[in-house]
């Protein structure tokens, strides 16, 4: 084969290095697909039997990528910015403007789209400005925001945990640490929900854009002791265009993969034993549990997206030049190589990203998820699922993992004892 046509093959998709021929399209995994939602791990460990650590998928029709989910090979990807970078601007260039996974792909001026000088400039505002919260006081604000969203529901013995409790809370959690108004807060949600879903993302994300720059004009006009201030006010001097990808970014991170982590812990504590009944009396925390969440089934499962600046030989895999790289965490996370089994006290999962792009709220996010947790077992200690675990929804999608709804049942408690 001439090296023309070697490159050729290396540009089409990923391909085993070993004599073996290009992969089909037709070949590929489609992550968006409802029967990929439904049993991811079970597709996990039969993508693992047949292609190892990198796999061929589609993340939205005709759209190839690789899908990591091998975890030694996820954390050499992700402490490799300089072959890795973030930034997807010449990939996007052949993507069409409609694509379903372009506003959650698609360049922007923030730390997780950029690489080398641009992400460290954006990344140091982001950083600073979630350092700077008060943990005491959103400890505070978690509970007042808690009680009265179980007290709404106490007296009924019967609640949809998502609608009812985890979206509201985190919402008005997430609205509290940027200082933003309710109203606007509320088109921001339905905005990032849009995109995330891949379902009228375009739409949502001129939504998302239109709220987001309604709440950088507020707050250069009337700042506050709030994420969103400190991101205006921080010495970097960021216009108002990146200051609002700034924020996209961190209400992306902070709404729905946030509100998932509570669902899907509280669905862990109901159903297994482990810690059904170790988390109410003490032998296991809570903390434990959104561990376990986080390493078997991480909310956001396939995300942390970069695009090799040439073809790169990794596992015996060539990857093509400026086509994405996603890593799977929870593939990953349930690699035979590293899961030794019992992981209490273990927090070497990749939930939070690794590297230069790590979450930096993620402090914030476990104190969010723990609170709002232990507020609602210990107002509510009787909570059972409504229905067989096995017939629950999931979301279907490329990127997250998530219920539709979370039906519970418990004997029915008068408000007072929430208080």
């Amino acid at each position: 084969m001439s090296a023309s046509q070697s490159n050729a093959q290396a540009a089409t998709c990923p391909v085993p290095h070993l004599d073996s021929p290009v992969i089909p399209d037709s070949e590929r995994v489609p992550l968006y697909a409802p029967e990929f939602a439904t049993d991811p791990h079970g597709a996990y460990r039969a993508l693992r039997d047949r292609y190892g650590s990198m796999v061929p998928v589609d993340i939205a029709p005709g759209v190839p990528a690789t899908l990591v989910i091998g975890y030694r090979t996820a954390v050499r990807i992700l402490h490799d910015p300089e072959r890795f970078p973030a930034d997807p601007r010449t990939w996007e260039r052949d993507i069409p403007s409609d694509c379903p996974v372009l506003p959650v792909m698609g360049w922007r001026p923030n730390a997780q789209h950029s690489a080398g000088l641009e992400h460290h400039r954006y990344r140091q505002v982001n950083t600073a400005s979630l350092d700077a919260v008060d943990r005491h006081a959103m400890h505070a604000t978690v509970e007042q925001i808690a009680v009265p969203l179980i007290d709404s529901f106490c007296e009924t013995g019967t609640a949809d945990l998502i609608s009812r409790y985890a979206f509201p809370l985190v919402f008005d959690c997430v609205n509290a640490l940027l200082g933003c108004p309710p109203e606007i807060g509320r088109r921001i949600a339905a905005g990032i929900s849009a995109v995330i879903e891949s379902v009228d993302s375009t739409e949502g994300n001129v939504m998302l854009a239109e709220a987001l720059m309604e709440l950088v004009t507020l707050k250069r006009e009337q700042p506050g002791d709030d994420v969103t201030s400190r991101v205006l006010q921080h010495p970097a001097a960021l216009d108002d265009t990146e200051a609002l990808h700034q924020l996209a970014a961190l209400y992306g991170a902070g709404l729905e993969p946030l509100q998932n982590l509570i669902v899907k812990t509280m669905l862990l504590i109901l159903v297994d034993e482990r810690f059904a009944g170790d988390v109410l009396d003490g032998r296991l925390s809570t903390r434990d549990a959104l561990d376990e969440v986080l390493f078997n089934d991480p909310p956001l499962a396939n995300m942390c997206f970069s695009y090799p600046r040439q073809p790169i030989l990794i596992d015996d895999v060539w990857l093509p030049a400026h086509q994405p790289v996603i890593i799977s965490m929870a593939a990953c996370n349930s690699d035979p190589a590293v899961n030794t089994g019992d992981r209490v006290g273990n927090r070497s999962h990749l939930a939070w990203s690794l590297g230069p792009h790590a979450c930096p709220a993620q402090s914030v996010g476990y104190q969010i998820a723990e609170d709002a947790i232990d507020q609602l077992l210990d107002a509510l200690p009787e909570l059972e699922l409504a229905i067989p675990a096995d017939e629950l929804v999931w979301r279907p999608g490329p990127f997250h993992r998530a219920l539709t709804a979370l039906p519970v049942t418990f004997p029915p408690a008068s408000a007072s004892t929430t208080l």
